[in-house]
């Protein structure tokens, strides 16, 4: 069924939960499909036993992505975030990362940074829409094809919640 998820349903019909050891091999498979040098299932696992924010998304009863993220000292870092290339481009993304976002705001977070391939303009152009500002550059940050490719750093600052009275 994963090729043929009703797009018009995607939105309203996918879940956040949180990642556990069984969703690992599909999360990593995910990953695999989605880049020529992904995480091992070793790395999943980590993140999980750590206790990092991994969260996975669902559609229709299947794991079509996941996002991963760090707090520390005021300062959450998203480390990784993936949605099936099936799916891209058409809103969950953009849901999974405004998760993420309100996650670190429950956990009181100030800062939220990332880093990201020059080479990945969809990600870039989301990351700028919602609102994160370039603060740099990390040289051969990234393995890739030709050897190595640097990483633009992002960081947004967080407004706190707002009560609703």
């Amino acid at each position: 069924m994963s090729a043929e998820l009703d797009r018009t349903k995607n939105l309203r019909d996918i879940r956040f939960r949180p990642m556990s050891m069984p969703d690992v091999a599909l999360v990593a498979a995910v990953e695999r499909a989605s880049y020529q040098f992904p995480w091992s299932e070793g790395v999943f696992r980590d993140c999980v036993r750590v206790g990092y924010l991994c969260r996975v998304v669902e559609a229709a009863g299947e794991i079509v992505g996941y996002g991963i993220m760090s707090f520390g000292a005021g300062e959450a870092h998203i480390l990784n975030i993936c949605i099936r290339s099936d799916l891209r481009g058409q809103g969950v993304g953009r849901s999974l990362l405004d998760y993420l976002l309100d996650r670190a705001r429950d956990e009181y977070m100030q800062d939220v940074f990332l880093e990201v391939r020059p080479s990945n303009t969809v990600a870039v152009r989301l990351y700028e829409a919602i609102g994160f500002q370039r603060i740099g550059l990390r040289k051969s940050y990234y393995q890739a094809a030709g050897g190595r490719e640097d990483a633009l750093v992002y960081k947004l600052a967080l407004e706190p919640h707002r009560r609703e009275d």
